[in-house]
């Protein structure tokens, strides 16, 4: 099988050695790429420094014209990259294609900012020395960036990294997560098609010891990164003076009110916990129900779960496949079995097949143990009733990592409570902690990182305010 070729500094690489690219529901080896090397990164940071003295002159309607030019390529080859998403991630086929239909939004927001980098008049003449002075801030791209993207979504979370550079005018030096580098080497397809400089974008599949240049290198002026707590905050402290987004786990929260539609709540916490088996930062993971309203939510949540479909992410009935890696999935299978251990209740699921973990739900937890307290990146819920709101708010702030919260509620009080008090970067009411729409700010606070992602906001980060004074 011929190593796909990486794409570095313009050019397609295939000197590497070859990547094994494996099916997470198999094992079967699915592609072979070409690993880049230290070299490769070394060539890709010069060339990247290089184009940016192009994209930085780029008009805002030529930068859109790329933006638009990749999104009609990535429309035209929906399927191709749905079926790459689905063999390489395990994702069930009907979710990658709706990442895909994901990515092409994030891509049309993008062209659509590309023209919307405001400035802004600022009056200096509020003291007499100053009279006769005004000021102008504007925004300029950044410089080269460095990206790190995770296998959840290989596809629109590196367009999430992407689109907004080029809207911008940035360029960038792309690591892809190892087990998922087949969506971004042919989303580079697009960007060469599209006329961006040549240089202006390297996708690079290495090994991590590899990608410390990137993080490193004084070259790049951002470093984005999405991905574990633990790897993104090592990461920020080796990364010197750049400028750093991190987007990092969670162990999301739902508060379910008893003055609530128990069934929609309920039918959104199946979508929410057992998505793509769990494996996303905003997954719901702790379920908090008003105790008058406790069994009943159980009554519509169990049996909903239990219907959901196990299996081949290539099957289109398919509702739950498997997670990236055996190791995982064994490793949730721990967690489960630590506290049931300790006295919690399998209300349905625990099952496990090599890498399928059967939709679970526990209750009669601690918030001590990891099924709680930790990431568990899983098709794994707990469910548990409160007396008070103020405390299902307690048990939600009770956590390391604060990326999103649900909270199904009518009273408006109580929604502005929530509002205040929860320490998360965002508040979903009538939802689960899972919805996302691509153009809303997004970020955590706490362990769940910093900076915002959401083109507009992306492009914030990208691009440097500079103030220019005028005498008249």
């Amino acid at each position: 099988m011929l190593a796909r070729p990486c794409f570095c500094a313009g050019k397609w690489l295939h000197n590497g050695d070859p990547m094994p690219v494996r099916s997470p529901y198999d094992g079967k080896i699915v592609a072979t790429v070409a690993r880049a090397t230290q070299g490769d990164v070394k060539d890709a940071l010069l060339a990247a420094a290089a184009a940016f003295e192009q994209t930085r002159r780029m008009p805002a309607h030529e930068r859109q014209r790329v933006l638009q030019s990749i999104h009609r390529y990535v429309s035209e080859r929906h399927e191709e990259f749905a079926q790459a998403i689905c063999l390489e991630a395990g994702k069930p086929i009907k979710t990658a294609r709706a990442e895909v239909d994901r990515a092409l939004f994030t891509l049309q927001i993008a062209a659509e900012e590309a023209t919307r980098i405001y400035g802004e008049y600022l009056p200096l003449d509020l003291q007499t020395f100053a009279a006769g002075r005004w000021g102008l801030v504007r925004r300029f791209p950044l410089g080269p960036i460095a990206a790190i993207t995770p296998f959840n979504f290989p596809l629109n979370l590196v367009c999430h990294k992407l689109a907004p550079a080029i809207a911008a005018g940035c360029t960038m030096v792309l690591k892809p997560a190892s087990q998922t580098p087949l969506s971004a080497l042919l989303l580079a397809q697009a960007v060469e098609h599209s006329g961006w400089p040549l240089g202006a974008l390297s996708v690079l599949p290495m090994a991590n010891t590899d990608a410390n240049l990137l993080v490193e290198d004084d070259t790049t002026k951002l470093l984005t990164f999405t991905g574990s707590a633990e790897v993104g905050w090592k990461l920020k402290a080796r990364a010197g003076k750049k400028r750093v987004t991190l987007e990092l786990g969670g162990n999301a929260g739902c508060i379910i009110h008893s003055d609530a539609d128990i069934a929609h709540a309920a039918a959104r916490c199946v979508a929410g916990g057992f998505s793509y088996a769990g494996q996303s930062c905003i997954s719901v993971q702790r379920i908090l129900v008003e105790h008058s309203v406790f069994d009943h939510f159980l009554a519509e949540f169990i049996p909903a779960v239990q219907k959901l479909r196990v299996g081949d992410p290539k099957d289109d009935a398919t509702d739950v496949g498997p997670m990236i890696r055996e190791s995982d999935a064994h490793r949730a299978d721990e967690w489960i079995a630590e506290a049931v251990k300790r006295g919690a209740r399998l209300l349905c699921g625990g099952q496990r097949t090599g890498s399928l973990l059967q939709p679970t739900v526990l209750t009669g937890t601690l918030s001590s143990e990891r099924v709680n307290c930790a990431e568990i990146f899983a098709p794994v819920v707990t469910v548990e009733p409160y007396s008070t709101f103020d405390d299902a708010l307690a048990q939600v702030n009770n956590s390391t990592y604060g990326l999103q919260a649900g909270v199904f509620t009518n009273d408006a009080r109580l929604i502005f409570r929530a509002y205040e008090q929860l320490e998360v970067g965002g508040v979903i009411v009538g939802d689960v902690p899972t919805f996302r729409i691509d153009h809303m700010p997004y970020g955590g606070v706490k362990d769940s990182g910093m900076g915002r992602e959401g083109i507009r906001f992306a492009i914030q980060e990208m691009t440097e305010e500079k103030l220019l004074v005028m005498n008249l």
